[in-house]
This record gives structure tokens, sequence and C-alpha cells, in this order.
């Protein structure tokens, strides 16, 4: 490996790992932020998929410009606009305004997966290329599990504020790396940017996120939830009809003629859905029903983190060797195993006996399927298209993280006010007190002037656990679908 090539690697890793890792941070701050902000469960998911929602909308025009006015360019504009997001998120007054400079932050993250992950295919090939990319999809995948570790000790022994702050030190040193790359001359400065398309995405997404996020205050039959979920999916299918007439698409569909690509994609949709609300659920449950303190909860995921890193880049060359089928088949049904067996935590939780175990399955389950999952689907794709290849996948990605924390949130949501009815039927609480209990799932202290009645504590407690088990379910069902999706469509590539 040269020494720019090893500076290019570098540089890729720590721009995604940015963006991937503040993703992941905020899940184990969201109590102490409601403590200090307010908002309930629906404010939480918003500070979640705020970025999730920017970052999945607009990485397909952020590949397509990364491809059209150059990687390192693109790069650079996306570390200077998060790290001025990342600033205003750690100064944020209230609650709202967070969430509007975490949609900042997430605009700005969209510039930065895409371009660092083209830079990797445009600077290596052959076997190269899948070993850079095995050690980038390692790292990105460690800092879904390193955010919640981090983000407890910050929160432990500081403030909830410095998650966001903390991000300008690796965007310095990100900044300074890449003003060492050598320029590359891949821009296309002649190309039009799809920029209809672009908005069509984003209007999508966001009513349709919307939707499941507000549902359980509104309820399925509001104008306030129908409406925008029949709108944000009409706009959706208007998008990919758009996207098939335009002469300049952000998203060429001829990309998905290539079959692991396509069926890579589609196991990448589930894989990641369940990825990314399992932690959402987890860190907020820990810390809200049984007690545990942000650290703790951080600590939590530590033995997937040590998994990762261990066994990321072995199965990474033996998924090169054999092929990566079977263990983007495999990877994922073993980690949703290991979710299945967290059904059997109640409110009081063993660490050792009851949530350790199934972390280590999932964890070994993880570290099978990543490195695989994003070197089959990028194999075949041409330098030229590497931004935009490396963005359909990131922004499936990211779709798929942002609407599953919106509809596991709503699961949890409605199986919680339904079994806190079910408990309280008989009781002589006042309707509203109830009304407001279920307005926060993961709530195990009664509103006032309840908060000592037993009965109504026991109520809140046991609908917590059951909110919490149906999320888990949905999280195993998503990841093993992944891995049958991958069992089922996923070819190994025909040795020469």
């Amino acid at each position: 490996m040269s020494r720019q090539q090893r500076l290019v690697l570098i540089v890729s890793i720590l721009a995604s790992f940015v963006a991937f890792l503040d993703s992941a941070i905020v899940n184990v701050a969201l109590p102490a932020i409601q403590r200090e902000l307010g908002g309930g469960l629906s404010a939480q998911q918003w500070i979640v998929d705020a970025y999730l929602l920017t970052l999945g909308s607009l990485i397909l025009i952020a590949g397509s410009l990364s491809d059209l006015l150059g990687r390192r360019r693109i790069l650079s504009l996306g570390l200077w606009g998060f790290g001025i997001a990342s600033l205003l998120c750690a100064v944020a007054p209230s609650s709202d305004l967070l969430i509007i400079f975490r949609g900042l932050q997430g605009i700005a993250g969209a510039l930065l997966v895409p371009s660092s992950l083209a830079m990797i295919i445009a600077t290596f090939s052959g076997p190269a290329q899948g070993k850079a990319i095995g050690s980038w999809t390692a790292w990105t995948g460690i800092s879904f599990i390193l955010g919640p570790l981090l983000g407890g000790l910050l929160v432990d022994q500081a403030s909830w504020r410095w998650i966001f702050a903390i991000n300008v030190l690796p965007i310095a040193v990100t900044l300074y790396l890449l003003s060492k790359v050598e320029v590359v001359k891949d821009a296309k400065p002649k190309a039009k940017v799809d920029f209809a398309g672009a908005l069509l995405c984003a209007l999508g997404l966001g009513g349709t996120v919307y939707a499941l996020i507000e549902q359980p205050h509104y309820g399925w039959s509001s104008p306030l939830i129908y409406l925008p979920l029949a709108l944000g999916a009409a706009v959706l299918a208007g998008f990919l009809v758009y996207e098939k007439k335009t002469k300049h698409p952000m998203l060429p569909l001829s990309l998905f003629r290539n079959h692991n690509f396509s069926v890579g994609n589609v196991a990448t949709l589930s894989v990641y859905a369940g990825l990314t609300a399992s932690f959402f659920l987890l860190v907020v449950f820990l810390q809200q029903v049984a007690g545990y303190s942000a650290l703790a909860a951080g600590l939590a995921g530590v033995p997937v983190t040590l998994i990762l890193f261990l066994l990321s880049p072995r199965t990474g060359a033996l998924a090169g060797k054999y092929g990566p089928r079977l263990f983007m088949g495999f990877g994922p049904i073993i980690a949703g195993i290991g979710f299945l067996m967290m059904l059997k935590i109640g409110a009081h939780v063993n660490y050792w006996t009851q949530l350790f175990p199934p972390i280590v399955l999932f964890g070994v389950g993880l570290a099978i399927t990543v490195a695989p999952l994003t070197a089959a689907i990028l194999g075949d794709v041409e330098p030229s298209q590497a931004g935009i290849a490396s963005a359909v996948n990131n922004a499936v990605a990211r779709i798929a993280g942002l609407v599953a924390v919106a509809a596991v949130g709503a699961i949890v949501a409605g199986q919680f006010s339904s079994v806190v009815n079910q408990k309280m039927a008989s009781s002589t609480v006042s309707a509203d007190a109830i009304t407001s209990a279920k307005r926060v799932s993961f709530e195990t202290v009664p509103p006032k002037p309840y908060q000592h009645d037993e009965t109504f504590k026991h109520a809140l407690s046991d609908a917590s656990v059951s909110g919490f088990h149906a999320g888990t379910a949905t999280v195993a069902g998503l990841l093993i679908a992944g891995g049958g999706v991958s069992l089922i469509g996923i070819r190994n590539p025909i040795k020469k």
C-alpha cells in the first residue's frame, strides 16, 4: 500500500466514522436531553430521525455531486458543515432547535459518506480494494457500538452537550489529513445536478417518517397522520418514475441491473433497519426502565465492539475467498437469534446472565455480516459511478434506520398503551392521568398526584417490558429476514 493509498483510507474511515458515530452516540443521551429540554418519546425519536431523515434524503444527491464535482471538494465541504452543525447542537436551548440543528448535521453528513467510500474505490483496485472496503466497513460498523459507550461516558461525567462538541476534534484532524491527499481529476463540471429528484426524495421520506413518529399521538384515523403518509408514499413513487425518465438522474436505475447490487440493497434495508432500531431501543430501555446509568448502558455494548474489531477483518478475508453469500445469510440470522434471547429480559436486568449472552451472539452475527455486505454490493461497480453507488447503499441503510426507529417506536408505544389500558381498566385513577402516562413510553413513574400508587407503578413497568419485547421481536425479525434474502438471492462470484 502506497503512502497516498494509506492516507486516503485513513481520511475515508475518519470522515465516515464521524458521521456514523453521531447517529449512534445520541441514543444514550436521549434521557438526559429529555430531562433538560423536555419532550417525550416523540421528541426523542425526532432527535434521532431528524439526522437520519436529512442524511438519508440527501445522500443520493451528495453521491451524485461527489461524482460530478470531485470527491475531495465535497468531502471537505461536508466536514466543515458537520463541525459547525455539531457546535450548534451543543448549545441548543430547546428540543425544537436541537431537532433543527440535528437536521443540519444530517445534511453535512450526507456529503461525507459517499465521497469517502468513492475515494477508496477510485484509489484501490483488485484484492486491495476488497481489503480496503473491509477495513472501512469494520470501522464504520464499530462506530455504531462505540457511540453509546463514548456517549454514556460524556453524559455521566460532563454533559450531553459534549457528545456534539467533541466532533470538532476528529473533524479538524480529518481536514488536515485531507489537505495532504493528492487531487484526482474526477470532476465532471458539465454534467447536470438532479435537484428535482433530491426534492422529491426528501419530501416523500419526510411525510412518511412524520406519520410513523406522530401516529401514537394522533392515531391512524387522524388526517394529520394518514394524509402525510399517503402523500409521502405517492411522492416516493413519483420520485422513482421521475428518475426513470429524466436525462440526468441522481439515482441511475440501471445500477439495479446488477444482481448482487439489487439483492444486497434489499438485504441492507432489512439488516440496517434492525441494527439501527436495536440500539435506540436497548439503550433507552436500559436507562429509563432498568435503571442503568448512561455510562452503564453504553458499556453494555462493548462486547460487540470488541468482536467486530477482532472478527471483521477475518470474515472479510474469508468472504473474499469463499464468496459472500453464506456470510451475508447466516450473520444476520445469528444476530437476530441474539435479540430473540432478550425476550426473557424483565424490568430488572442482570447484565451477565440476561444481557451479556445475547449481546455476544448479536456481535458475532454482526461481525460475520458487515464487511462482506458492502464488498459484495459494490464489487462490480465502475469507478466512475463509485460515488452514487456507495450513496445508494448508504441511503438504503440510513433510510431503513430512520423508518425503523419510527416504526419500532410506534410498535413500542402501541403495545405500551395497550397494556396500560388493560392493567388500569378497573382502577380508580383518573382517565387524564392514565392518558398522560401513555404519552411517554418506557416511563415507570406515574404522573402527579399518583407517583406513589403501587398499582399504577406496576402497570407502567409491565407495559414498558411488554413494549420492549414487542420492539425486540420486531428487530429480530428484520435481521433474520435480511439473512434470508441474502441466502436466497446473493450469488458468489464465479472464479476464473
